[in-house]
């Protein structure tokens, strides 16, 4: 039996009140999810998401976690921008 290799994603929501919110999973769809029925994170319980804005995959946990904290690092300007050109950045 092969093993299955796992992948790893960041992942940006727009939220209602059209805030961003910044994650990181291996299930970009079934977390979507888990935000919308408020059992995900803090912030989303209060801001709903409302539509996924962008996922990338990467190769190792360690690369997803440190796009997610480099990401979160940026404005929100540099952040759509970002979202709009991600060959650009990171």
């Amino acid at each position: 039996m092969e093993k299955q290799i796992k992948k790893y994603y960041i992942y940006v929501l727009l939220c209602e009140d059209r805030t961003l919110y910044t994650g990181f999973t291996t299930n970009v769809e079934k977390r979507f999810q888990t935000h919308k029925l408020g059992k995900g994170a803090k912030y989303t319980r209060s801001h709903r998401p409302i539509k996924i804005l962008f996922q990338k995959q990467f190769p190792t946990k360690h690369d997803a976690l440190s796009a997610e904290y480099a990401f979160k690092q940026l404005t929100r300007k540099q952040k759509l921008q970002y979202i709009n050109n991600p060959d650009s950045f990171l």
